[in-house]
C-alpha cells in the first residue's frame, strides 16, 4: 500500500458543473501537469452510460500518467470502463459486494465519517479510506457534521488503510492534513473551480514543501 499512500497525496475529485467552462477532461490534465496524483470521477447527475464515455475519455487522457483513475458511486461503470478501481459511501452498494464485483486487482475507497464506521472498514475489503467531512462543502451537501482537523486525526488513528482527508479542503490545509497523519487531501472546487487548474494544484505543491 506505500505506493497508494502516495498516490492520495493530492487527490481530484471532479465535477462537471464546476469544469464547465474549462472542460473536464483539460481541467484533468492540468491538474495532473500541477501535481495531483489521483482523480476520482464524480458526476451525481449522470446515468451510467455517461459516467462510463466520461471515463473512458478521462482515461485516455491519463494514459502515461500514472495516475489512478476510480468512479464515485458507479461500480458498474468504473467495470465497464475498466478504470483502475471505484469509491463507494456508506449508503452505496456493500463493500463485500463491491469487491466482489471489481475483483481483487481494483482499487476500492470508502468514505467513512464516524469512529463506528472506521472500525467497521475490512482491510482484506478495502484499499483506502477517505476521512470526514473536515469542513462543511457546497459540493456535497448530504454529509454529517464537520468533524475538523481534531476529528480527523482521531479517525486516522483508528486504522491501518490508507487515508484521504475530504471536505473542503484548500492547499492552506495541507500541514495540517499531513500533521493528522493522513496521507494527503481530496479536493474539488480547490481545483475545478480555478481559472488555472494547473497553477492551483501547485499551491498545493508549494504549501507541501513548507511542511
Amino acid at each position: 500500500m506505500i505506493g497508494l499512500r502516495q498516490k492520495l497525496r493530492l487527490y481530484l475529485v471532479t465535477d462537471p458543473t464546476l469544469c464547465r467552462d474549462y472542460g473536464l477532461i483539460r481541467t484533468v490534465q492540468d491538474a495532473v501537469s500541477g501535481g495531483v496524483t489521483m482523480v476520482q470521477l464524480r458526476a451525481k447527475e449522470a446515468s451510467t452510460a455517461e459516467r462510463v464515455q466520461m471515463a473512458v475519455d478521462l482515461k485516455a487522457a491519463l494514459a502515461g500518467t500514472g495516475v489512478p483513475l476510480v468512479i464515485n458511486d458507479d461500480v458498474d461503470a468504473a467495470i465497464e470502463a475498466d478504470v483502475d478501481g471505484a469509491h463507494i459511501g456508506q449508503g452505496d452498494m456493500a463493500p463485500e459486494k463491491a469487491r466482489s464485483l471489481l475483483g481483487p486487482g481494483k482499487i476500492l475507497g470508502l468514505s467513512c465519517e464516524t469512529i463506528e464506521t472506521v472500525q467497521a472498514a475490512d482491510s482484506d475489503i478495502i484499499d483506502y479510506l477517505g476521512l470526514g467531512p473536515v469542513f462543511g462543502t457546497a459540493t456535497k451537501t448530504d454529509h454529517e457534521a464537520a468533524i475538523g482537523f481534531e476529528g480527523l486525526e482521531r479517525l486516522v488513528a483508528l486504522t491501518s488503510l490508507p487515508t484521504v482527508a475530504i471536505g473542503g479542503l484548500k492547499s492552506v490545509h495541507q500541514a495540517r492534513v499531513l500533521a493528522s497523519g493522513a496521507n494527503g487531501q481530496a479536493v474539488v472546487s480547490a481545483i475545478c473551480r480555478q481559472p488555472d487548474p494547473k497553477a492551483a494544484a501547485q499551491k498545493f505543491m508549494i504549501t507541501e514543501d513548507l511542511v
